[in-house]
């Protein structure tokens, strides 16, 4: 009982530290996108993706990506866990990944783990 005790002790104080060292040095959570919905979708549709730290603090663009072939989708809104975007004009057929651009002092490209298929 005491070693759980000192355990959940040692989190929170992890958590805390973790939180602190955001605030200081600008470290953020990677964004994870984990649904879209529709499931597939033509030029010119909205989607809504659902997911954790998907901010503008976090998020400045969102692509969908096909072996060499990228397409910036229109951002019509955002949250913490929630963006809504539009399908361009122009984008190739098939089943498409999500990318998006990290926000910040050194952006990054990151790959997600869900897939459209468009038509």
């Amino acid at each position: 009982m005491l070693k759980s005790l000192i355990g959940c002790l040692l989190a929170a104080m992890l958590l805390v530290a973790g939180a602190e060292k955001e605030a200081k040095d600008g470290w953020k959570p990677t964004p994870l996108m984990r649904t879209v919905s529709p499931d597939d979708a033509t030029a010119g549709d909205t989607l809504t993706i659902t997911g954790e730290y998907l901010d503008k603090s976090r998020i400045s663009d969102v692509y969908l990506t096909m072996g060499d072939d990228t397409f910036k989708l229109q951002m019509i809104s955002q949250s913490e866990t929630k963006v809504v975007v539009k399908v361009p004009a122009g984008v190739k057929t098939g089943r498409l990944r999500f990318m998006v651009l990290t926000s910040g002092l050194e952006p990054q490209f990151l790959e997600q783990p869900i897939m459209i298929a468009i038509r």
